[in-house]
């Protein structure tokens, strides 16, 4: 078979390379990506008219396009992003240049190479699957060139066979060789790339911008129960002074003090954390964490912070309990979290003078504040009118809409203007379960403001002033996905949207438990996993490692090449049985079949030996050809095999002859 002229396999091969590369549309510049796919596309057109194919000139000039138009795009050379934009521009020239079958092997490597660059971008088990599928088109078309006469059916039998046969040592060297150390890899980190979540300070929009996103945030599983809906509170940074507009964190935070140990009671909750990449060092724990690992360290305010890189998805093993009291607040704490910018205004000293009528205690007070809100026409909604001046003031008196931020900002303003010290923490509330892996997805939607307010006997105490106009926004798993059901519920019944689409939240929750199994156990097998996993074993230190990897490498290849070697000599193929009968038959005369030598070939070797035999010999040949390697094999052609076989008869002459010619 000509490999150059073969049409099929360039369209196999074209039409691997094009979904190796689709990914890549996502992340890379547009010029470039358009440029790749114009080259693709133009050989394409040069697979049936090679005339059209670029000259030397003009290939010089597409070259000089493609380096212009990668170093506009990303001035410079180095990076994630231009390496992998040089090696799809490297590729796409490549295509316009084949003229020996050694420049298809060159253009395989590449593909290969790009397809890998695409786990720079994304690790999730749909892409993982994707990748092998598109490289096990390109190993098919390299099957299809080396075989030269295999379809594409078998080709990709073929391909899938050897990757089948490379699967156990993909394993063995995915457990036991040593990890690459993380900061090797900072040359391909992107310090620009916009990450999503909660912003280290809070003013109007910074949350509802998060309300409607299901991007996720992070994943727990819980050893045991899992606490009621209503107790989810993930704590994250919390604000204690504020401008009358804007809440940020004290100065006190990075000071390196630590809180007081509060007293815990109750039933302790304990729980595996996912943690999405994110540009901060947070870490949502249930609200109040009382045991945590050596990565982990809080802050004044009882908020947790990872050591590890933040922009790396971490897994953390915590203990929390719904039940605590923080203890006496220190005066410098009184006098921070009692701040407000200026005075308050006489409509809120009035305000504050009517809810504090006839209360002695603060939870007085703080009732009298949700009843106010549940009562005086106050709602919630994600799409508040904007509140430039005084936002507090015009929240409480004239809109009286708003969301989390806007509540738990008005509330603790009014607690501080009385002179009761409050706070704001955010963090996420509730998350959506996974009945089919058991465990909770905290999405960005499920962003959250609340407030804490300190009470002589018990210290800092959790209030939801969101609750009091929006139970709904507490009580439900995901309020996301109850707005998005409220939108779908104009469109389509409930009771059929219900029953329409529970499969398709069942197909969901188990997609979702296979993606988050294989980012525990496969993506985060990083360095300190694998030192703790084959330690479990009794695997420990660099050495033990490189022992079990070599020899689990040398088992696995003599356990392959034993099996390979019994099947080479046990042939199942029944055409391959008659014709070893043939090719037996044919040795006793002298004519031994050579080690490379193909059927034809060999027929026409007993045909220049013994004339006599041509018609029988193009019979049995003919037979096993169309049988091996024809579209649609069939029994009767065996039946007609093992006839012809049986019916050669070989005279005495022949042999004769067959071993005086043997000699030369």
């Amino acid at each position: 078979m000509d490999v150059l002229a073969n049409r099929t396999l360039f369209v196999f091969l074209l039409t691997a390379i094009g979904l190796i590369a689709l990914p890549h549309s996502n992340h890379l510049p547009g010029p470039l990506v358009i440029f790749f796919f114009i080259m693709l596309f133009w050989r394409f057109i040069g697979i049936w008219y090679q005339r059209w194919l670029p000259g030397k000139i003009l290939l010089y000039a597409l070259t000089f396009t493609g380096l212009a138009l990668l170093y506009q795009q990303h001035l410079g050379w180095l990076g994630r992003d231009p390496g992998t934009s040089l090696f799809m521009t490297a590729l796409s020239l490549k295509l316009m240049e084949v003229k020996r079958q050694r420049d298809i092997y060159l253009i395989a490597y590449l593909a290969f190479i790009v397809a890998a660059s695409q786990f720079l971008y994304e690790q999730s088990i749909f892409m993982a699957v994707y990748i092998v599928f598109v490289c096990s088109v390109l190993l098919a078309a390299m099957v299809m060139i080396n075989s030269r006469q295999a379809d594409i059916k078998t080709s990709l039998k073929k391909a899938m066979t050897i990757l089948m046969q490379a699967l156990p040592l993909t394993l063995i060297i995915f457990v036991f060789f040593p990890r690459v150390e993380a900061p090797r890899w900072l040359l391909f980190e992107d310090p620009n790339r916009a990450m999503t979540g909660l912003k280290d300070s809070m003013e109007p929009g910074s949350i509802s911008d998060l309300g409607l996103s299901d991007e996720l945030a992070f994943r727990v599983k819980f050893t045991g129960n899992i606490p009621p809906v209503a107790s989810l509170y993930w704590r994250g940074p919390v604000f204690s002074y504020t401008d009358g507009k804007r809440w940020t964190q004290g100065r006190h935070q990075g000071s390196g003090m630590t809180p007081s140990v509060p007293e815990f009671k109750g039933d302790v909750y304990r729980y595996t954390l996912l943690m999405e990449p994110q540009d901060k060092p947070w870490i949502y724990a249930l609200d109040m964490p009382t045991g945590f690992s050596d990565e982990l360290f809080q802050n004044a305010d009882y908020q947790m912070l990872t050591r590890k890189a933040p922009d790396k998805r971490s897994e953390y093993q915590l203990t929390s309990s719904l039940y605590y009291n923080t203890g006496l607040l220190q005066e410098d704490e009184w006098v921070r979290n009692t701040q407000i910018p200026g005075a308050a205004s006489p409509k809120i000293r009035r305000l504050i003078a009517d809810l504090q009528s006839g209360t002695q205690l603060t939870e007085q007070f703080v009732g009298n504040i949700m009843r106010h809100f549940r009562e005086e026409r106050f709602s919630y909604t994600l799409r508040p009118p904007l509140m430039e001046n005084n936002p507090v003031e015009t929240f409480l008196f004239e809109t009286r809409t708003g969301f989390c931020s806007h509540y738990a900002a008005a509330f603790v303003y009014l607690m501080r203007a009385a002179n009761v010290p409050a706070r704001v923490v955010t963090g996420y509330q509730g998350g959506t379960l996974n009945e089919v892996g058991g465990f909770l997805e905290i999405r960005q939607a499920d962003a959250h403001a609340w407030a804490e307010v300190w009470i002589k006997s018990r210290g800092w105490v959790r209030y939801d002033p969101t609750a009091a106009v929006a139970p709904e926004r507490i009580d439900q798993t995901s309020y996301f996905q109850q707005q998005f059901g409220d939108e779908l519920a104009h469109l389509v019944p409930r009771r059929n949207l219900q029953g329409s689409f529970e499969w398709l939240k069942t197909t969901r929750e188990l997609w979702r438990s296979l993606d988050y199994s294989w980012q525990r156990w496969v993506i985060n097998y990083h360095s300190a996993n694998q030192l703790k996993f084959l330690a479990s074993l009794g695997i420990s230190g660099l050495n033990k490692m490189m022992y079990w990897l070599i020899a689990g490498i040398v088992v696995f290849t003599a356990v392959l090449s034993g099996y390979l070697f019994l099947q080479r000599q046990k042939p199942k193929d029944k055409a391959l049985q008659l014709y070893a009968q043939f090719c037996k038959k044919m040795a006793a005369t002298g004519l031994v079949i050579r080690a490379g030598e193909g059927p034809q070939d060999f027929a026409g070797r007993i045909k220049s030996v013994s004339p006599e035999l041509a018609g029988p010999v193009d019979r049995i040949t003919g037979l096993f050809i169309r049988h091996r390697y024809g579209k649609k094999p069939s029994a009767r052609d065996i039946s007609l095999l093992r006839s012809a076989i049986s019916e050669l008869r070989i005279k005495k002459g022949c042999s004769a002859k067959a071993k005086s010619q043997s000699h030369f």
